[in-house]
Protein backbone atom coordinates (compact mmCIF):
# COMPACT_ATOMS: atom_id res chain seq x y z
CA UNK A 1 0.00 0.00 0.00
CA UNK A 2 1.51 3.36 -0.92
CA UNK A 3 0.36 6.02 1.82
CA UNK A 4 -0.33 9.75 1.48
CA UNK A 5 0.14 12.75 3.54
CA UNK A 6 -2.94 14.35 5.23
CA UNK A 7 -2.69 17.81 4.52
CA UNK A 8 0.36 19.24 5.76
CA UNK A 9 -0.07 16.79 9.75
CA UNK A 10 2.78 14.57 8.86
CA UNK A 11 0.19 11.98 9.23
CA UNK A 12 0.17 8.91 6.62
CA UNK A 13 -3.12 7.43 5.18
CA UNK A 14 -4.03 5.10 2.74
CA UNK A 15 -5.21 6.21 -0.86
CA UNK A 16 -8.88 4.75 0.67
CA UNK A 17 -10.71 5.08 3.50
CA UNK A 18 -13.31 2.68 5.10
CA UNK A 19 -16.77 4.67 5.28
CA UNK A 20 -18.09 3.12 8.65
CA UNK A 21 -22.00 3.98 8.23
CA UNK A 22 -23.41 1.11 6.44
CA UNK A 23 -21.78 -0.74 9.39
CA UNK A 24 -23.67 0.31 12.09
CA UNK A 25 -26.82 -2.40 12.82
CA UNK A 26 -29.87 0.87 12.15
CA UNK A 27 -28.34 1.75 8.67
CA UNK A 28 -26.69 -0.84 7.53
CA UNK A 29 -24.87 -4.63 8.54
CA UNK A 30 -27.49 -5.88 10.45
CA UNK A 31 -25.06 -8.01 12.11
CA UNK A 32 -21.89 -6.28 13.96
CA UNK A 33 -19.52 -9.21 14.42
CA UNK A 34 -19.90 -9.58 10.41
CA UNK A 35 -18.87 -5.16 10.27
CA UNK A 36 -15.84 -6.40 12.49
CA UNK A 37 -14.77 -8.63 10.31
CA UNK A 38 -14.84 -6.43 7.52
CA UNK A 39 -12.82 -3.35 9.16
CA UNK A 40 -10.13 -6.05 10.30
CA UNK A 41 -10.07 -7.11 6.74
CA UNK A 42 -9.79 -3.73 5.51
CA UNK A 43 -6.38 -2.85 7.89
CA UNK A 44 -4.75 -5.92 6.96
CA UNK A 45 -5.34 -5.24 3.20
CA UNK A 46 -3.19 -1.78 4.31
CA UNK A 47 -6.02 0.94 5.06
CA UNK A 48 -5.37 2.69 7.73
CA UNK A 49 -8.67 5.62 7.67
CA UNK A 50 -11.62 4.81 9.36
CA UNK A 51 -14.71 7.29 8.67
CA UNK A 52 -17.56 7.40 10.92
CA UNK A 53 -19.83 9.61 12.85
CA UNK A 54 -21.65 10.01 16.06
CA UNK A 55 -24.73 10.23 14.05
CA UNK A 56 -23.87 7.02 12.70
CA UNK A 57 -26.23 5.07 14.69
CA UNK A 58 -24.24 2.38 16.37
CA UNK A 59 -21.14 2.74 14.06
CA UNK A 60 -18.97 4.72 16.55
CA UNK A 61 -19.38 1.45 19.26
CA UNK A 62 -18.99 -1.19 16.12
CA UNK A 63 -15.40 1.00 14.78
CA UNK A 64 -14.33 0.59 18.65
CA UNK A 65 -14.93 -2.73 19.34
CA UNK A 66 -13.17 -3.96 15.95
CA UNK A 67 -10.00 -1.51 16.87
CA UNK A 68 -9.45 -3.10 20.20
CA UNK A 69 -5.50 -3.72 20.03
CA UNK A 70 -5.07 -2.34 16.78
CA UNK A 71 -6.48 1.32 17.51
CA UNK A 72 -2.29 2.76 17.58
CA UNK A 73 -1.86 1.51 13.52
CA UNK A 74 -5.65 3.58 12.48
CA UNK A 75 -6.31 7.26 11.66
CA UNK A 76 -9.47 6.95 13.40
CA UNK A 77 -12.06 10.41 11.98
CA UNK A 78 -15.45 11.05 13.22
CA UNK A 79 -17.59 13.90 12.86
CA UNK A 80 -20.50 16.07 14.77
CA UNK A 81 -23.11 18.50 14.47
CA UNK A 82 -26.05 16.49 13.36
CA UNK A 83 -28.93 15.82 15.74
CA UNK A 84 -28.37 13.37 18.62
CA UNK A 85 -31.60 13.72 20.42
CA UNK A 86 -34.76 16.45 20.19
CA UNK A 87 -32.81 18.78 22.94
CA UNK A 88 -31.56 21.67 20.22
CA UNK A 89 -28.84 21.59 22.01
CA UNK A 90 -27.64 18.17 20.90
CA UNK A 91 -26.70 19.28 17.57
CA UNK A 92 -24.75 21.90 15.88
CA UNK A 93 -21.32 23.20 16.18
CA UNK A 94 -21.52 25.18 19.73
CA UNK A 95 -18.50 24.27 21.51
CA UNK A 96 -20.88 23.03 24.28
CA UNK A 97 -21.95 20.75 22.39
CA UNK A 98 -18.90 19.76 20.68
CA UNK A 99 -16.87 19.35 23.70
CA UNK A 100 -19.97 17.10 24.92
CA UNK A 101 -19.87 15.28 21.56
CA UNK A 102 -16.42 14.58 21.61
CA UNK A 103 -16.80 12.92 24.97
CA UNK A 104 -19.46 10.66 23.86
CA UNK A 105 -17.54 9.35 20.42
CA UNK A 106 -14.82 8.91 23.00
CA UNK A 107 -16.46 6.95 25.08
CA UNK A 108 -18.40 4.96 22.07
CA UNK A 109 -15.11 4.10 19.95
CA UNK A 110 -13.30 3.14 23.06
CA UNK A 111 -10.21 5.53 22.76
CA UNK A 112 -8.69 7.94 24.22
CA UNK A 113 -7.95 10.17 21.27
CA UNK A 114 -9.52 11.03 17.62
CA UNK A 115 -7.07 11.64 15.12
CA UNK A 116 -9.35 13.63 12.66
CA UNK A 117 -12.38 15.25 14.45
CA UNK A 118 -14.92 17.17 11.64
CA UNK A 119 -17.95 19.29 11.64
CA UNK A 120 -20.39 17.03 9.80
CA UNK A 121 -22.13 20.14 8.04
CA UNK A 122 -22.09 23.73 8.56
CA UNK A 123 -23.40 25.35 11.16
CA UNK A 124 -25.39 28.74 10.13
CA UNK A 125 -26.24 29.27 13.74
CA UNK A 126 -22.46 29.59 15.05
CA UNK A 127 -19.86 31.62 14.39
CA UNK A 128 -16.76 29.71 13.82
CA UNK A 129 -14.77 33.11 14.30
CA UNK A 130 -15.37 32.40 17.94
CA UNK A 131 -13.71 28.98 18.30
CA UNK A 132 -10.74 29.73 16.20
CA UNK A 133 -9.80 33.41 16.78
CA UNK A 134 -6.43 33.81 18.38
Amino acid sequence: MLYRNLGRTGIKVSPYALGALMLATQVGNPDPEDSVRIIHKALDAGINLVDTADAYGDSEEVVGRALRGRRDNVVLTTKVSRPMGTDPNQQGASRRWIMTAVENSLRRLQTDYIDVYQIHRPDPDTDIGKHFSR
